[in-house]
């Protein structure tokens, strides 16, 4: 009998040891890298046409096609914020909409393909939105 009050003692101290070092964890932000974008060097491209605006998560994705150097579309894809965040700065899904012609400026993919990450968009009354403000910078949004 003696033996199972010890062992019994000793579980319950190794179970709420284990359960305070659970809450002693700090959490790790889990997100993927930007290093494949050449961050912070915004290029600008005009006349875009909107083909498609993934609202999803964990990241919103703009499609567009813009006239090639020989006439022929090109098509380029966009990584943005998340939803929850763009929600905050006055983005929806509505926000684009295929067949829209927008100026944007975008941080390139370091590879060369026809993609990045979407910095800004100029919408068709000229009215300019960003992807990377916040309310805590712009507070009067």
């Amino acid at each position: 009998m003696a033996l199972k009050t010890i062992l019994s003692r000793r579980m319950g101290a190794a179970l709420l040891g284990s359960a305070g070092f659970a809450l002693l964890a700090l959490p790790a932000p889990a997100h993927h890298s930007t290093a494949m974008f050449n961050w912070g060097k915004e290029v600008p491209m005009k006349g875009a046409t909107v083909e498609r605006w993934d609202w999803t998560n964990p990241h919103t994705f703009l499609y567009i096609t813009v006239p090639g150097k020989n006439g022929a579309a090109e098509h380029w894809a966009f990584e943005g914020m998340s939803p929850n965040h763009l929600g905050r700065t006055g983005w929806s899904k509505r926000t684009l909409k295929p067949g829209d012609k927008i100026d944007l400026t975008y941080y390139s993919l370091k590879d060369g393909r026809k993609g990045g990450f979407n910095v800004s968009v100029t919408l068709p009354d000229g009215k300019v939105i960003r992807q990377l403000e916040s309310p805590t910078t712009r507070p009067d949004r």
